[in-house]
């Protein structure tokens, strides 16, 4: 059976039908843990956002959340470094509200 040139893409280096390579998705660098890049707002660091919760008209939301801002942690990987910490931190936190049976305490209305 002769070879054709067209490549599947189980192979290594797959190409699409147009010759271009598959873009891979980026992987998120910590669970919970996302890339902000706005340059129209000036806008770059990591966000955080952990312990997503239900609320009473049936959204979601994070029980807890922090940006981490590449300017104010001396770039990047300061910056992410900060963000992977403040997730662990979270994470531990949010065991020990669950473990105790604790609800996240309500912001009253001021």
């Amino acid at each position: 059976m002769a070879r054709t040139s067209r490549t599947t893409r189980a192979t290594r280096g797959a190409r699409t039908a147009r010759g271009a390579r598959p873009r891979r998705a980026t992987r998120s660098p910590a669970p919970g843990v996302s890339r902000i890049d706005q340059p129209e707002r000036r806008t770059h660091g990591y966000f955080v956002r952990l312990g997503y919760k239900q609320q009473r008209d049936g959204r979601t939301r994070p029980r807890l959340t922090a940006f981490f801002g590449d300017a104010s942690h001396g770039g990047k990987r300061g910056a992410l470094r900060a963000a992977i910490a403040w997730a662990n931190a979270g994470r531990r936190q949010l065991a020990r509200e669950d473990a105790r049976g604790k609800r996240p305490r309500r912001r009253s209305a001021a």
